[in-house]
């Protein structure tokens, strides 16, 4: 994979705001497609920032800045151990980072499959280098839960 994956919904295209009066003006958001940058793998909270913060919010609970280009309202991430029985769904997330996110019921889903991206930052260990860094991403997801 390309170093230079492009991040899909980093500021990305669509969406638009104003409807009703014909003499408002459609505003619609553009979101620019930027390289992935590099981080430390050694930081869950660095890549959270870096990667997830653009839809999810600085605060996990999915109000970031790209949320009205998004075709739907990213997951609060602050609830995933409360909406699973007080328990984390450590597998869940693993996948969810990996593969990304699909959910029939909703439509499409902007939740890119983070595994190649996150891989292709090490050519010489791609497999590891993923593995390490979903490992990181996901103890701090666990770290921002609340009761």
């Amino acid at each position: 994979m390309p170093k230079c994956f492009m991040f899909l919904v980093m500021a990305g295209l669509v969406a638009c705001a104003t409807f009703g009066n014909a003499q408002e003006a459609v505003k619609a958001i553009q979101i620019k497609t930027v390289p992935v940058k590099q981080t430390s793998a050694v930081s869950g909270e660095n890549m959270y920032q870096n990667y997830c913060a653009a839809c999810h919010g600085a605060n996990g609970k999915g109000g970031g800045p790209a949320l009205r280009a998004l075709s739907t309202r990213p997951t609060d991430l602050t609830t995933l151990a409360r909406d699973n029985g007080g328990k984390f769904p450590t597998n869940h997330v693993v996948v969810v980072l990996r593969y990304g996110l699909t959910r029939p019921s909703q439509g499409a889903v902007d939740m890119p499959a983070w595994g190649p991206i996150l891989a292709s930052m090490d050519q010489a260990n791609q497999a590891a280098e993923e593995q390490q860094r979903i490992s990181n991403l996901t103890r701090f997801l666990n770290t921002i839960q609340i009761n």
